[in-house]
């Protein structure tokens, strides 16, 4: 796991972020920018789903409530669409680092928990989702 890359090149993880709350979007997205990755963001289900047709992610990341489309149902459409895209489920409504039952997702992130914790979760993926 890295704290910090020099620089962004093109083999760095491409995330999609999908957080509804803005502030919470913007401070994710700018520590996992700072770390190296290239970030795209959505405030919701339909908007990523919208995004993942442009471009792809090596790596979801996704809030599980959320107005509109939530994470409980963008992940298995996700799943079923893009098998190839690791995913991460966050929420602070389940603690721990097990993926909370009913959830389809390859692992959990509890929010506002050591970021190194997230950055393990992109950066220790299985071998096969890191090549597309």
């Amino acid at each position: 796991m890295h704290l910090l890359r020099d620089t962004l090149s093109d083999a760095s993880p491409r995330l999609l972020l999908v957080e509804d709350n803005p502030i919470l979007r913007h401070l994710l997205g700018t520590i996992l920018t700072g770390n190296g990755y290239r970030v795209r963001t959505a405030s919701d289900g339909r908007t990523a789903l919208a995004q993942m047709d442009i471009e792809v992610p090596d790596v979801l990341i996704s809030d599980l409530y959320m107005p509109g489309m939530s994470g409980f149902e963008l992940l298995p459409l996700v799943k079923l669409g893009f098998p190839q895209v690791h995913v991460i489920a966050m929420s602070s409504a389940f603690s721990g680092v097990a993926v909370p039952d009913g959830v389809v997702a390859h692992s959990f992130y509890e929010k506002a928990t050591d970021i190194r914790n997230l950055l393990g979760l992109i950066d220790n993926r299985p071998l096969a989702s890191r090549v597309a």
